[in-house]
């Protein structure tokens, strides 16, 4: 069966226009970080017509995954994340750019991520030292980027919420960040998705989690990036 490419956007297209549809398939988006956030991210930036995503992240989907990743099904424990996200993307959207980084980042290799051009960087990723040195780069690079914050250990999606880092509150991963913005005396702003929610003590260093709390935060970034796209024009 021939699709047609264009019906699959019609929807979007009756609230944002068609100039915007197209300004959206010329953005790219980097996703650092493909799994409960991260995979939500890149699913509704596929949905609206992004036209190139940049997928990093080095795992593999595991059983543990199921709960929460919108990539992780029993047919593919195993695979490598970027390539489950690959093929939905172009399911969803076989006209989308995909580029793939199966890279365990660190400060040493960060540099590799800016090879490719960047519309907007998403921070999906675990490592406190690489948060850092994003937040870093993508300022001196002028790249327009959000960071998650923490999504484990929380129940109440209601209170997950976009703002600058200064403004977070209950969240022990953005009192890191905010600690390290002060120190590193920055006057830019830090945009992060954040939960006002305390987090649910369960004395495991292996944070819980569900499966609203995490795709949701990945939903409101989505929105957050088009939304940024669209009135920049």
């Amino acid at each position: 069966m021939k699709l047609n490419t264009k019906n699959r956007f019609s929807r979007l297209e009756k609230i944002i226009g068609d100039s915007n549809l197209e300004l959206l398939r010329k953005k790219s988006v980097l996703v650092l970080g493909c799994g409960g956030v991260g995979g939500y991210v890149c699913e509704a930036l596929a949905r609206s017509g992004i036209g190139t995503l940049i997928l990093v992240d080095y795992d593999v989907v595991d059983e543990t995954n199921i709960n929460r990743q919108i990539i992780a099904l029993e047919s593919t424990i195993g695979i490598k994340k970027v390539d489950v996200l690959e093929k939905r993307i172009k399911d969803i959207n076989s006209g989308c750019h995909v580029l793939k980084m199966d890279l365990f980042v660190t400060n040493e290799n960060i540099e590799s991520l800016f090879d490719h051009p960047i519309d907007y960087f998403v921070d999906a990723c675990d490592t406190i030292s690489v948060k850092k040195e994003v937040i870093r780069k993508c300022i001196r690079k002028k790249i327009p980027f959000i960071s998650s914050m923490g999504t484990g250990n929380k129940m109440d999606p209601s209170q997950l919420e976009i703002v600058d880092i200064r403004k977070t509150v209950n969240d022990p991963l953005a009192r890191i960040l905010r600690k390290f913005v002060k120190d590193e005396k920055m006057t830019q702003k830090v945009m992060v998705l954040s939960s006002r929610e305390l987090p649910i003590k369960t004395h495991d260093r292996v944070p819980g989690s569900t499966a609203f709390v995490p795709s949701s935060a990945g939903l409101l970034i989505a929105s957050y990036i088009v939304g940024k796209f669209i009135s920049k024009k």
